[in-house]
């Protein structure tokens, strides 16, 4: 359903460096860069390398809570994800879980990136009626 997100943030290289780290068992990946007018624009894809996650210098310093989740393959890529986070320091929301409130088969994980924004690896298993 989403074609991309843009993402201002304070520092695009840690930013960058931070999504290819926590998100790798999620294979995403750097697939361009280039300089635009405010700096470097990086683009991030997942397996199917098309560019839908993009990271650019912080214009706007006003208070923009952004909730982004990543779909994981499998529960243990959520439990991968988490485990990079927490190695990675960032603030831990809610390790992993069922979260029967959204479905039966809703497994994710919750945490901040370096601007603070609330990002989760989640992982669907959509059981027959």
């Amino acid at each position: 359903m989403i074609d991309h997100l843009a993402l201002q943030v304070a520092d695009v290289a840690a930013s960058e460096a931070f999504y290819t780290r926590v998100f790798a068992p999620l294979d995403v990946r750097t697939v361009m860069r280039y300089d635009g007018p405010q700096g470097l624009v990086v683009g991030l894809a997942g397996p199917e390398r098309f560019p839908r996650l993009w990271l650019g210098a912080l214009v706007d310093g006003g208070v923009r809570p952004v909730h982004l989740a990543l779909q994981a393959h499998s529960r243990a890529d959520v439990d991968a994800v988490y485990a990079l986070a927490r190695e990675a320091g960032a603030e831990i929301l809610h390790e992993p879980r069922v979260w029967a409130e959204y479905h039966a088969g809703y497994y994710g994980t919750f945490f901040r990136d370096p601007d603070g924004n609330n990002v989760e690896a989640v992982h669907h298993t959509w059981h027959a009626s």
